[in-house]
């Protein structure tokens, strides 16, 4: 069976590097498979899972945004933020959530709405990808 060289690599370390048989992530214009021999790609990465598959075994990763360059035999994952999702704080999540949504119902002129919007996302997409692998286990 074929497979794809994988890295995911954030702004302080690589998160993981292995090979796959198929890698799922949201791309800035929506949902991408890629299987060995794809045709190469550079897109944005939106924030939430990365799902790295390897015949039956499934690894998730979180990642904040970044870039995903898809070569025929390798992937390459560049997020300022990536973390196995199994080691994220759902209750930190929450929190970072409420936060975001208190700032951006704030009619205070000193709040960065578009800084707060970010920071709702990143916290819904979190929460997100708790929930895909609670669901999963």
């Amino acid at each position: 069976m074929s497979v794809i060289k994988v890295s995911i690599v954030s702004s302080n370390e690589e998160i993981f590097s292995g090979e796959a048989t198929m890698v799922f992530a949201t791309g800035s214009l929506g949902e991408l498979g890629i299987a060995p021999g794809h045709t190469p790609l550079l897109t944005g990465l939106a924030p939430g899972p990365v799902r790295v598959q390897n015949n039956s075994d499934e690894e998730t990763f979180f990642c904040s945004g970044g870039f995903i360059e898809v070569q025929p035999d390798i992937v390459t994952i560049l997020s300022d933020t990536a973390e196995r999702a199994d080691s994220l704080d759902e209750a930190a999540a929450i929190k970072a959530k409420e936060q975001a949504e208190k700032d951006l119902s704030d009619k205070d002129d000193n709040i960065d709405y578009a800084k707060a919007a970010a920071q709702l996302a990143e916290a819904a997409a979190r929460l997100k990808t708790i929930q895909k692998i609670r669901k999963n286990q």
